[in-house]
């Protein structure tokens, strides 16, 4: 019996990069089209510089006058140094050129400050891409202003690494916490329904996504991230996927069919069925505790067993303990099993029945 968690999701590529403006500018020129591959350094756009060349300039302009300024004023101290030494002048005067070579000074590292920020506005006019990759998305046309904004990126395009893909599915917060990182799954996207991907669990999230929060359809989910191996190049981010999380595995056990289960009272079952001895939990000794059962065919008539159920799958149950292999378990009509079956009555066998595994 393998127990799963099944999600829906969409395809990801597990690396992608925003490529972005770090300065304002009207786009110029754009030398790569989406669907394009592209290498790591490869100029991708080109913003309007012209107002940060001249800005260069003007800053270029500034430090050439603050280093003659600083020039000046070393070689008025250096004057005054002698002439301090030899007792012509004061004090006063000597440390009055000293402080003009310090604002001098300072004044040009200021000035180099700024000649350094302008080369630096003017290169982020020239955007590269960062990374080998795909252009999977393409927001700007030639023409458009790139807005170099702080806190909210303006994203000109977008380049992808296709070669390792992800599913992010959203996994209901009663069964996230049997999935583990490694656990192995099975991916199958709508676009390829008759193919199934292997894949494994690389990031389970610990913040949820709260839907309808305070209604009553309020529903809690945890984003699970689901590796593919061996992805596709045929396979676009978007793509919409189910996916299977193995999240456990029990072999060699005892199991029945999921519809061969039902619940009975306690205290309605006979005591020959054994109810006191069979009973997984001082819980179920109550009269009006309901346990589950399975019917078994015994001389012709319906035996309820009371089980102790471990894991499940689509099909079957594990049974831990109540039930014993090669019994004959009886299966039918949901109504049949789940209200009118009553221990002792009689069955006959129609089709072939369903053993105990």
């Amino acid at each position: 019996v393998i127990k799963k968690v099944t999600g829906s999701g969409r395809i990801k590529p597990a690396m992608e990069v925003n490529i972005s403006a770090n300065v304002s500018g009207k786009i110029l020129n754009i030398y790569a089209k989406e669907g394009q591959r592209v290498k790591k350094g490869q100029l991708l756009v080109r913003l309007d510089s012209e107002q940060y060349a001249a800005a260069l300039k003007r800053a270029e302009s500034a430090l050439l006058g603050a280093l003659a300024n600083e020039k000046k004023a070393q070689s008025d101290y250096n004057r005054n140094k002698l002439l301090f030494d030899q007792h012509l002048i004061s004090p006063a005067d000597l440390e009055a050129s000293e402080a003009a070579l310090m604002a001098a000074r300072a004044t040009r590292e200021q000035n180099e400050a700024s000649r350094d920020e302008a080369r630096d506005q003017l290169n982020k006019t020239k955007l590269y891409a960062s990374m080998d990759g795909v252009i999977t998305k393409l927001n700007k046309e030639v023409g458009e202003m790139a807005i170099g904004a702080t806190f909210q990126e303006d994203v000109i395009m977008v380049v992808s690494d296709l070669s390792v893909m992800e599913s992010l599915i959203e996994v209901d917060e009663n069964e996230v916490v049997n999935i583990q990182i490694g656990d192995s799954a099975d991916v199958e996207l709508d676009a390829f329904p008759d193919t199934l991907f292997r894949g494994y669990v690389t990031e389970i999230a610990n913040s949820a996504i709260t839907k309808g929060l305070g209604t009553q359809e309020e529903i809690t989910n945890f984003e699970v991230t689901v590796t593919i191996d061996n992805a596709a190049a045929r396979f676009r981010p978007g793509m919409s996927t189910t996916v299977d999380v193995y999240t456990q595995r029990v072999d060699d056990v005892v199991r029945v069919p999921i519809q061969a289960v039902t619940v009975r009272e306690a205290g309605r079952l006979k005591k020959k069925v054994g109810v006191e001895e069979r009973a997984p939990s001082s819980a179920n000794r109550a009269k009006n505790k309901m346990v589950e059962v399975v019917f078994v065919e015994e001389d012709g008539m319906a035996r309820a067993k009371p089980v102790k159920l471990g894991i499940s799958d689509d099909d079957y149950y594990q049974v831990i303990s109540g039930l014993n292999e090669g019994e004959r378990v009886i299966t039918g009509p949901f109504k049949i099993l789940s209200k009118l079956l009553k221990d002792g009555d009689k069955v006959s066998e129609k089709k072939e029945k369903e053993n105990a595994d």
